[in-house]
């Protein structure tokens, strides 16, 4: 994997009905896979002409992703890219998520029906786990899709409080920031199948060993990055 090589963004911009979406997308993919380095510069003028499109999609783009907590605006300097995380910031949130989410995985079980199953199946990425041929953007797409499926068990568990406070610390994309590897994605998803089964299997108590054991994988996958 060259990680020099640029994303091919330019299905984003011919598929997307949004331009200001597909802008947005094409900003985040290179976000999540490094091509644009934690700390750097982010200039409109630069990325009018990378993307070939006018000022206006790339500011509402970099708006939204700044409301992400992925970019930084400052007054007078304009936009960056959001620091990595720290070490101490990144062992805080694998030890707030290892208190909040195993348990709400076994609540979301225990209220599993079939169109709730059918929305988690459809969140967790599995199903076209090997679509795409550019490795950033299966990167950046999978990290959503993270989320999402996280996002959907904190739903389904049923406490507003922990989901928001999980949303609010946009846990996932610093998260998928810190190494651009194919084993990050590809071990993740062999734990959203073991997860699902156990959702499927209405199994309160196998969710929350699942959940538990893939949050203890993905931190230790991503330790290196702090080396």
């Amino acid at each position: 994997m060259n990680l020099n090589e640029a994303p091919d963004i330019s299905g984003f911009i011919q598929r997307s009905n949004s331009l200001a979406g597909s802008v947005y997308e094409a900003i985040f993919a290179q976000l999540m896979s490094l091509k644009i380095a934690p700390g750097a510069r982010i200039t409109v003028d630069n990325m009018v002409r990378e993307l070939n499109v006018s000022q206006t999609p790339i500011r509402e783009a970099l708006g939204r992703l700044e409301g992400e907590g992925l970019v930084v605006k400052t007054h007078l300097i304009g936009y960056s890219a959001a620091p990595q995380i720290t070490r101490r910031r990144f062992d805080e949130l694998y030890q707030l998520r290892l208190l909040l989410e195993p348990d709400s995985s076994a609540r979301a079980a225990a209220a599993m029906d079939e169109t709730k199953l059918a929305a988690l199946q459809e969140a967790a990425g599995v199903m076209g786990r090997r679509e795409g041929t550019d490795e950033r953007i299966r990167y950046s797409t999978f990290a959503r899709q993270d989320a999402l499926f996280h996002d959907k068990i904190l739903e389904f568990a049923g406490n507003e409080l922990i989901r928001e406070t999980l949303n609010h610390q946009h846990t996932h994309f610093h998260i998928f920031r810190l190494m651009f590897h194919s084993r990050v994605t590809e071990e993740a998803l062999d734990e959203h199948e073991a997860l699902l089964s156990a959702f499927a299997a209405g199994d309160a108590s196998g969710a929350e060993k699942a959940m538990r054991v893939h949050l203890e994988h993905s931190r230790d996958r991503l330790l290196p990055a702090f080396e």
